[in-house]
């Protein structure tokens, strides 16, 4: 049984055929394209990706008005009839901004856009997403965002660490969590979380972007053998 993904295209989307790329390398086909403005998903999808750009310009708020698009009511009732979710980078935001995840994306620390590779760690190995990781497992991440510094109250930090919802750490390359590893200064160094039933991944770094040597490395493929290998069977 073959794994079927849609990705969402906003105005402003540009990480979609990076994203495709990614998906198709590890399923052998391409994913549905969808649009914003749809108000349905496709019968029998799986999965569905919220992709990186500048949804609607990042006008108002990065996410904010992609948030409000007629096709997150059906993503967002996608994922309560317990489909999986992945919102990368402007995915991530949209996420926050629709309520699917808590806290917020501010601005970076440095108040700089951030192109780069950074190091993650991952926190937590046993979820869809994470199968192929090992807890602890270091890997390299292209990152390219000025509004990823995650923020949220002490009262949800301390939730999602409790929880086991933080899905990955901004780390240096020896897997320490060190303030200079911390590029944006999200909060705890924490670049990725699920949601309370672990079938909602919002992460900041873009893993699609390393998944062939090609590429630079492959880094990211684990994340999407991950949910390849977790949602066909």
């Amino acid at each position: 049984m073959r794994m079927k993904a849609g990705i969402v295209i906003f105005p402003g989307t540009n990480r979609d055929r990076d994203m495709a790329i990614a998906l198709e390398r590890v399923t052998g086909h391409a994913p549905a394209r969808l649009w914003h403005r749809d108000t349905s998903l496709p019968a029998g999808l799986d999965l569905v990706v919220l992709p990186g750009g500048f949804s609607h310009g990042d006008y108002l708020r990065s996410g904010a008005m992609a948030a409000l698009s007629p096709i997150m009511a059906e993503i967002r009732a996608f994922a309560e009839r317990g489909g999986h979710v992945l919102g990368v980078c402007n995915g991530f935001q949209i996420l926050t901004e629709a309520h699917m995840l808590p806290g917020a994306l501010l601005r970076n620390a440095s108040l700089r856009f951030l192109s780069m590779d950074c190091h993650l760690r991952v926190e937590r190995a046993a979820t869809p997403f994470t199968s192929r990781w090992q807890k602890g497992d270091i890997f390299r991440s292209p990152m390219a965002h000025g509004d990823g510094n995650f923020f949220a109250d002490d009262d949800t930090l301390d939730r999602l660490e409790g929880e086991g919802r933080v899905a990955f750490r901004y780390v240096d390359a020896t897997g320490e969590a060190t303030p200079d590893a911390n590029l944006n200064g999200s909060a705890r160094s924490i670049a990725g979380i699920y949601s309370e039933n672990l079938r909602v991944l919002g992460l900041m770094p873009h893993p699609e972007n390393l998944v062939d040597p090609l590429m630079g490395g492959v880094d990211g493929k684990p994340l999407f053998d991950s949910i390849a290998a977790s949602l066909a069977a």
